[in-house]
């Protein structure tokens, strides 16, 4: 596991593009698309917040998922890359356990997003976009699990295919449908004045549960219920990614996986 995150965390220190495209895509939605809106999509006192708040300070948690969710799912378009040619495909023909090589690349994962999330938080602090100082520390596990939820979900769908081309073009099937169709930009109740099929939509995507976690963690709350979705999801794409890359039983196997190479 050491190995593993440390060669994800040199690979991330050299590729400083990645992490500027990943601070530059959610920072264009705070400059531009919040500023251009905070007169149009104005936001009453819902929890957490106790009084009246500005459209930029809603869409912030969001814009930290949003984070999570290009670096899940970018991480896993590295998986395609590595399972077939690179580091990946050695570790999948070791002894080591399936399960555990998955744990490890998601926990790189992790670590990689979480330094992400707090540089984009602290760069929003600077634009008056502030938490309360406890909240950039209780933030810090509902970061863990909504990413640990992502990173299964990339994970699975990086068994589904062995070509970069492929996955690249699922990743705009699946990344901008689930950041819209969430609470990330505008809150459900409005969704639900405006189409109520949209608005079902929104509860039924996972990604809601894991803005609203964010969320409620930046203000040093604690939302039971999408705590326990998210987790709940983000168990079950682990077990579903497992079982996808079992030789034996999953995806991997019956299209003849790395394990061809033995």
């Amino acid at each position: 596991m050491a190995g593993i995150c440390w060669r994800e965390a040199l690979r991330f220190l050299n590729q400083r593009g990645r992490f500027l495209s990943a601070l530059v895509r959610p920072l264009v939605w705070l400059f531009i698309f919040a500023a251009g809106f905070r007169s149009v999509l104005g936001v009453s006192i819902i929890p957490p917040y106790e009084t009246y708040i500005l459209y930029e300070v809603y869409v912030a948690p969001g814009l930290v998922a949003m984070i999570q969710l290009f670096n899940g799912l970018q991480s896993s378009l590295s998986m395609v890359y590595d399972r077939e040619v690179g580091a990946m495909r050695i570790l999948l023909v070791s002894p080591y356990p399936r399960w555990y090589l998955l744990l490890s690349k998601l926990v790189a994962g992790i670590c990689v997003s979480l330094l992400q999330a707090y540089a984009f938080l602290a760069i929003a602090w600077f634009w008056e976009v502030e938490a309360p100082p406890i909240g950039y520390l209780t933030v810090l596990p509902a970061l863990l699990l909504s990413g640990l939820m992502l990173g299964a979900m990339g994970l699975l769908m990086s068994s589904l295919f062995r070509q970069l081309e492929n996955f690249a073009s699922v990743m705009n099937f699946v990344i901008f449908p689930m950041f819209f169709t969430s609470s990330a930009l505008y809150p459900l109740w409005k969704v639900q004045e405006s189409s109520l099929p949209l608005y079902y939509i929104c509860l039924f995507n996972p990604f809601t549960y894991a803005v609203e976690l964010i969320r409620f963690a930046l203000y040093g709350q604690f939302d039971p219920f999408s705590a326990m979705v998210v987790a709940g999801c983000a168990v079950a794409f682990l077990c579903a990614a497992i079982v996808a890359y079992d030789p034996s039983a999953g995806l991997m196997g019956r299209r003849g996986g790395p394990e061809a190479v033995k």
